[in-house]
């Protein structure tokens, strides 16, 4: 009933204007912190490092930093978090921790279990209330908020490993959802819970056509993906022929920029685009306005933030993190200066470095953007080349020659002392070209890497040119294709190994 929709989008409007402006204090920080102390004061990682002290402390933010080391999760999993998943009470959060999402990570890394407590999806479930209400001033039609919601995720089948039930994060939220919210969320139970990809992206595609969709969410590449294969089964012009009343799409996980090409491609009209800071970890941001470059930290969901500096006095060339390292709160950062952002949280992880750098294009407004990979990062001769300094180059090409590069990667060859590089697209380009104009622009970018390839430090680059169904089929091979899963952009030695030995088997132009 139209009723209906009218009626959800004032109560949207309505929420909007009253929390816009709230929760950007940094006392909303020292509350957060203070309040996760004082529940897992009684747990074993509580005890150890003296939660109770902390919370008496004069400083006690300046106490819990000299107390608690900065971990990562091979570390915090050795020590900590294997007891938990085992099945051990009171370990780093008080309680069994019944759910763990196994994280997608990149191509070529192994699944981390990562905690998920009740604590947490009711902060997941505050945290997308309020996202959706942040779209009231988009001023979308009174019908866009009674059709359906899709989210193109992973597997929600979960399992039962020893003491503990584990699966994508997807699935353990979806397990969670409302029974008021059910009807309108696609895919339905028995579609979302198919493992196999590419069964599940037939059977989405079947069944398209029954939906009403207005706003869809999940990875670029695979929703995107989705919409195109939907659009050619049906053998229609765009997919607003098929979902006529899709306006919005949220988007998450890698640099969407490269792949908007193909959106408007798809799309019979523009729709609306926002950011969305989302992780096995924890819900950590999400573009508030359109207007916005950042997506807004949220600093009142069970989350602590700290922030490194990622520079040669906390990290050494190979992006390990130094003792004694610099963290720095939400009231000490810099724009435009990249971090490694480190959380507390209230599913029990403390201090722990999940590996994303950010940069803060508002510190006022709290608004941060993913600059790269602590790990995705290139140094081989010191030209210290960020994944942020990567995407922009390549975009800007991407631009400048007016071609489209979706999907692309490099690595570091040693032996030839360069930088090789792979890009796939749906188009003919000249390689040559390309990376000439990629190289123009790092220079400009970054001044390490100009000096570097100017006193020939650095070699020419090599460049391939290829498809983009080599990517995915190497995703395929690793067991990763679909749902949260990224291609690494920024190859380690092992990656780059499988890569090679992969992509043998196609045919390529090596210039």
């Amino acid at each position: 009933m139209p009723i209906i929709g009218k009626l959800l989008k004032k109560t949207t409007e309505l929420n909007y204007k009253r929390t816009v402006h709230k929760g950007l204090d940094y006392k909303d920080q020292l509350k957060t912190l203070n309040k996760l102390l004082r529940m897992a004061t009684k747990t074993q990682f509580g005890f150890h490092h003296h939660f109770q002290q902390l919370l008496e402390a004069p400083d006690t933010v300046e106490a819990f930093q000299q107390q608690v080391p900065i971990t990562d999760y091979e570390v915090f999993y050795d020590r900590w978090l294997h007891r938990s998943i085992d099945g051990e009470r009171d370990v780093a959060w008080p309680g069994v921790v019944k759910y763990y999402a196994l994280s997608s990570g990149t191509t070529g890394s192994p699944s981390k279990r990562i905690p998920v407590t009740k604590q947490m999806i009711r902060s997941f479930q505050r945290t997308s209330i309020k996202q959706f209400t942040s779209i009231a001033d988009l001023n979308l039609p009174d019908a866009f908020y009674q059709k359906s919601f899709l989210v193109v995720g992973g597997s929600s089948k979960l399992e039962k490993v020893g003491n503990h039930i584990e699966g994508d994060l997807s699935g353990i939220l979806k397990k969670h959802t409302s029974i008021v919210l059910l009807p309108l969320t696609k895919p339905d139970g028995e579609t979302a819970a198919i493992k196999d990809w590419n069964k599940k992206l037939d059977r989405m595609v079947e069944m398209a056509s029954s939906w009403d969709i207005s706003t869809i969410a999940g990875v670029p590449s695979w929703c995107i993906m989705l919409m195109e294969r939907i659009v050619a089964h049906y053998k229609v012009n765009n997919i607003h022929d098929i979902w006529p009343n899709l306006e919005l799409y949220m988007h998450g996980g890698v640099y969407v920029e490269p792949y908007l090409s193909r959106l408007r491609k798809v799309c019979g009209r523009p729709i609306h685009t926002r950011n969305t800071y989302l992780a096995s970890e924890g819900y950590f941001a999400y573009q508030k306005h359109t207007a916005s470059e950042g997506m807004q930290l949220l600093l009142k969901s069970g989350i602590f933030f700290e922030f490194v500096p990622f520079n040669r006095e906390n990290f050494d060339e190979s992006g390990n993190i130094k003792e004694g390292a610099n963290a720095l709160t939400i009231n000490e950062v810099n724009p435009n200066e990249d971090y490694a952002l480190v959380i507390s949280t209230n599913a029990g992880l403390w201090r722990y470095m999940i590996g994303d750098l950010v940069q803060f294009t508002d510190v006022e407004q709290r608004e941060i953007k993913i600059s790269g990979r602590i790990k995705q990062y290139l140094s081989l001769v010191g030209e210290h080349l960020s994944l942020d300094n990567i995407n922009v180059a390549v975009q800007k090409a991407s631009e400048e020659l007016g071609i489209d590069i979706p999907e692309f990667c490099l690595f570091a060859d040693t032996e030839k002392q360069c930088h090789r590089w792979y890009f796939g697209s749906s188009e003919t380009i000249d390689g040559k070209e390309v990376m000439k104009t990629v190289d123009r622009y790092l220079g400009e970018l970054n001044d390490d890497y100009r000096a570097v390839r100017n006193y020939k430090t650095l070699n020419d680059p090599i460049v391939n040119c290829t498809s983009m169904k080599i990517f995915y089929d190497f995703m395929e091979a690793k067991g990763k294709l679909g749902s949260q899963n990224k291609f690494p952009r920024v190859m380690n030695k092992h990656q780059s190994t499988e890569w090679l030995l992969f992509i043998q088997q196609f045919e390529r132009t090596e210039f």
